[in-house]
């Protein structure tokens, strides 16, 4: 399968452009099967002054503008993450979209990002775990600072993932903590992983960049710098089930140091 991750640099202060800039990156990818946004790339992660006014449902515009994108060009479509209000609560949201439009899953970024940072303060951590089942695998999704909890990993892959979406704003000067991570949730849990990141400015703060496809090995197949760019390559499931075989890492597990394994 074809895959595509959009190294989105922010448009501050401006929803509407942010949302035709990605819908346009979107259509630049037809003919994938599978795309990724980064994450909150409607308004910039440390935007947090606009978290609560440019909140939305599942109805409002981002959404709205995603789902038809994915109509148009006939891809499943991770919609990176919003501000998703829901009652008197408000999420980092990220939502997987099939090529019909239809919402397939949601995943709500359970290990918000406290340094220097005012998320804790504004948004509710989600309390589940998303994986789910598609015609191209199954996909397990998580957003940015999940990357530094083995654990969440581990329980995707006890649930059947065998792909993770990482939508991500990861900051300079962490770059070297950002390009280990992806790997090492790839290899230890052997599968493939898909990271898309900001790149450029908000507020100030200089994104890294650099998303990737990795591999079940933790071999980068194709990656970004720090400029905006739409990283492609393509995977097949048969080398994540040679890699288990091969090296049966995951099938040496000790059942008491694994409390989530079925």
């Amino acid at each position: 399968m074809r895959v595509a991750s959009i190294q989105m640099s922010v448009v501050e202060d401006d929803k509407t452009a942010a949302i035709d800039k990605a819908v346009n990156l979107i259509r630049r990818c037809k003919g994938a099967d599978l795309v990724i946004l980064p994450e909150i790339w409607n308004i910039g992660f440390l935007s947090f002054d606009h978290y609560i006014p440019e909140a939305e449902d599942q109805n409002g515009p981002t959404l709205t503008a995603l789902r038809e994108a994915a109509r148009e060009t006939g891809v499943y479509l991770h919609a990176g993450s919003f501000v998703e209000k829901d009652g008197d609560h408000c999420f980092n949201s990220s939502h997987l979209i099939s090529p019909d439009g239809d919402l397939l899953a949601n995943y709500r970024k359970i290990h918000l990002f406290g340094y220097k940072s005012r998320e804790t303060e504004i948004l509710t951590p989600g309390e589940s775990i998303t994986v789910v089942e598609t015609p191209l695998g199954n996909i397990g999704m998580a957003t940015c600072f999940d990357l530094r909890f083995p654990e969440l990993f581990r329980a995707m892959v006890d649930k059947g993932a065998e792909i993770f979406l990482i939508c991500s704003a990861w900051p300079y000067p962490r770059l070297e903590h950002w390009l280990m991570l992806n790997r090492v949730r790839a290899m230890e849990n052997q599968c493939f992983l898909i990271s898309a990141n900001c790149t450029g400015l908000n507020r100030g703060v200089q994104f890294v960049g650099h998303s990737m496809v990795a591999d079940p090995w933790g071999t980068i197949l194709a990656g970004g710098g720090d400029k905006e760019i739409i990283i492609q390559t393509d995977i097949d499931l048969a080398d994540l089930r040679a890699a288990r075989q091969e090296f049966p890492g995951l099938a040496s597990r000790v059942d008491w140091l694994n409390p989530t394994k079925p």
